[in-house]
């Protein structure tokens, strides 16, 4: 089993930032890549970016490139989510879950934080 807890989200003004953070626990968290997704109102749930713990494999979607950074801190079980210039189509809860390695389909989810960027 893997545990996920998300927290950092909040509100915040167009060209704001916030960090996003996901402590994990469990005794296989370590077998899993980390990926943040995020769900607007309405709409799917949908891929942000994603880490292994070594810092390999790190991946974003298009619209969020230039802008988030993901980051790892083994010796805390966190992954970040750093979110710079942020807009308000970035506005949607966001969750972190552990990816399968092989087929990097999300095994387990958090419970989600929600973003929301406003003025």
């Amino acid at each position: 089993q893997v545990q996920l807890v998300e927290s950092g989200g909040g509100l915040v003004q167009p060209g704001g930032s916030l960090r996003l953070s996901c402590a994990a626990s469990g005794r296989t968290f370590g077998n899993y890549a980390i990926g943040w997704f995020r769900q607007a109102p309405g709409e799917e749930r949908m891929f942000v970016s994603s880490t292994g713990w070594t810092g390999d494999n790190t991946y974003y979607t298009d619209s969020v490139k230039g802008r988030f950074t993901i980051s790892t801190d083994n010796a805390k079980n966190t992954v970040y989510l750093q979110m710079n210039s942020l807009k308000p189509e970035d506005t949607a809860v966001y969750y972190c879950a552990a990816l399968d390695t092989t087929s990097w389909v999300p095994n387990y989810w958090g419970q989600g934080t929600q973003v929301t960027v406003s003025s």
